[in-house]
């Protein structure tokens, strides 16, 4: 059986005018409220869903009832979002 012929490629380089002209190195850091206030967050999520638990459903707000879990687990969701911004 005869050999198939190999193609040389040359390797690619993609155009000047399409690559990203940021690299990592000039990125500024980030700000130093953003770490501060994503543990913040955190702190509060897990406050707020161990106090509701620990009180059976009294404290934080009463009236509000199983929308308590939200506003813990969403403090603690929106801690993440901000841990995705920091470089």
């Amino acid at each position: 059986m005869p050999k198939s012929q190999v193609r040389k490629k040359k390797v690619y380089t993609p155009p000047t005018d399409v690559r990203p002209t940021a690299t990592a190195a000039t990125r500024k850091p980030s700000p130093v409220w953003l770490p501060i206030t994503a543990v913040a967050l955190i702190v509060v999520g897990i406050g707020w869903l161990v106090v509701y638990y620990l009180s059976e459903q009294a404290y934080p707000v009463a009236t509000w009832g199983y929308w308590n879990l939200a506003v813990g687990f969403g403090a603690m969701v929106s801690s993440l979002i901000l841990l995705s911004r920091w470089r």
